[in-house]
């Protein structure tokens, strides 16, 4: 099966980039269109949104990526949201009709894990779509 639609999850990191390598050949071969989201993530304060990684970081990486994946003669879609990061991403994939979600993985360990948790382990539980998860 085809995707149709993939949405990269993307943090600037190494295996970051090792995912928009396979996203980018992925919607090559099958003629999907590709978006690439980078959250804001947000922690609870005392305003409702009270960002504790800067946006501006984000903005940034989502301009790296656009043009990794424009070099390849790709055209994606940007998404910036702000939340939790695997809701977030879970979101954006359901909202966009995201039919394939490609992320790398952090390679957490046990302790890791179950301090801050997983954000693939996460998405892949949370969202309907095709999960990769790239290491």
């Amino acid at each position: 099966m085809l995707s149709e639609r993939i949405l990269l999850a993307y943090d600037g990191s190494e295996q970051a980039h090792r995912a928009l390598e396979f996203a980018v050949e992925l919607a090559r071969l099958g003629g999907a269109r590709l978006g690439v989201v980078s959250v804001v993530p947000v922690h609870a304060g005392r305003m409702a949104l009270d960002p504790w990684d800067d946006a501006s970081v984000h903005t940034s990486e989502l301009r790296e990526a656009r043009d990794l994946i424009t070099a390849e003669g790709i055209a994606p879609t940007l998404h910036e949201p702000f939340g939790d990061i695997a809701e977030a991403i879970v979101r954006t994939a359901q909202d966009g009709g995201y039919d394939h979600i490609v992320m790398g993985s952090r390679h957490l360990n046990l302790f890791d894990r179950l301090l801050r948790g997983s954000v693939s382990e996460a998405v892949v539980t949370e969202t309907s779509a095709m999960v990769t998860i790239v290491h």
